[in-house]
């Protein structure tokens, strides 16, 4: 298996960012029972299109999970990332419930608050890609 982490090709990180948003929506449609991995899988993919936008941007490559610090990391190169603040903080909660239990708090995922997620993770998505698109 390739090591994706070291991709320096912001296309790869929106292709696995599209493929990661497609599987959580997916499976929030086929597999409701599952809401805290289908909300790890939205934020997976909002921290990718991140990172696509940060690599493409050559700005400094942190190996974090954090979205409200690779937000800050955007807004170097573009401040208008900061409407993306509530989206990043909120998705970012469902990286530490799914992967690190012992340090979350307990919550009950429900159908809406994976439905946020996805809308979530697809303002992201819309947001990154635009500014991807239009970069000279």
């Amino acid at each position: 298996m390739a090591d994706r982490s070291s991709s320096t090709i912001p296309q790869d990180w929106v292709k696995i960012a599209e493929n990661d948003l497609k599987f959580a929506t997916d499976s929030l449609s086929l597999q409701p029972e599952f809401l805290p991995q289908i909300c790890f899988y939205f934020q997976q993919a909002a921290e990718k299109y991140l990172k696509a936008y940060i690599i493409a941007k050559k700005l400094p490559f942190a190996k974090i999970h954090s979205l409200p610090a690779l937000l800050k990391t955007c807004q170097k190169s573009d401040e208008s990332f900061s409407k993306l603040t509530s989206e990043c903080k909120f998705l970012t909660e469902f990286y530490l419930e799914e992967r690190y239990p012992s340090l979350a708090i307990p919550s009950e995922i429900t159908r809406e608050i994976a439905q946020k997620a996805k809308t979530a993770a697809r303002k992201v998505r819309e947001f990154v890609k635009k500014r991807l698109s239009s970069r000279k």
